[in-house]
């Protein structure tokens, strides 16, 4: 049974980053100088574990009153195809709209739009570059009522 939870120590950060790590420095090659940033102190991170094991990490940070932006969302190459990813944004929008957030933006790898699209998200930018891996800006209105 996979388990959710928003990072609330140092601890559960760090797990956070060491899956970030994995999978965008290690499996893709980002700079960790890009992937460590300084929205981490502000965001909200969420990890999802497997046991004791962190296995998909993301964080939703609010840019506006209103609006979020979902970042890193990622899952170990060996748990991809079991609905993490639904798992992690699906938690991560309810947390947005308990915050009273009613528009979610996020930079999608162009390879992971139809992921954010079955997900009701649109897009929203030409492709773009961001650390040499093509992108999408995409969006998402959210009801903050239910």
């Amino acid at each position: 049974m996979y388990e959710v939870m928003i990072a609330t120590t140092e601890h559960e950060r760090e797990a956070a980053f060491t899956v970030r790590k994995k999978v965008f420095v290690e499996e893709q090659g980002v700079p960790l100088s890009m992937e460590i940033d300084e929205f981490d102190q502000s965001a909200s991170h969420f990890i999802v574990y497997d046991g004791p094991k962190a296995i998909a990490a993301g964080r939703i940070r609010n840019i506006a009153s209103d609006i979020g932006k979902v970042e890193r969302v990622c899952v170990l190459k060996e748990y991809r195809g079991k609905h993490l990813g639904v798992l992690i944004m699906n938690t991560l929008e309810e947390h947005a709209k308990k915050a009273g957030i009613q528009k979610i933006l996020l930079n999608a790898q162009s390879h992971a739009i139809p992921f954010y699209e079955k997900l009701g998200y649109f897009v929203a930018s030409p492709e773009f570059m961001d650390a040499d891996i093509p992108h999408r800006a995409m969006e998402k209105q959210i009801n903050t009522t239910s």
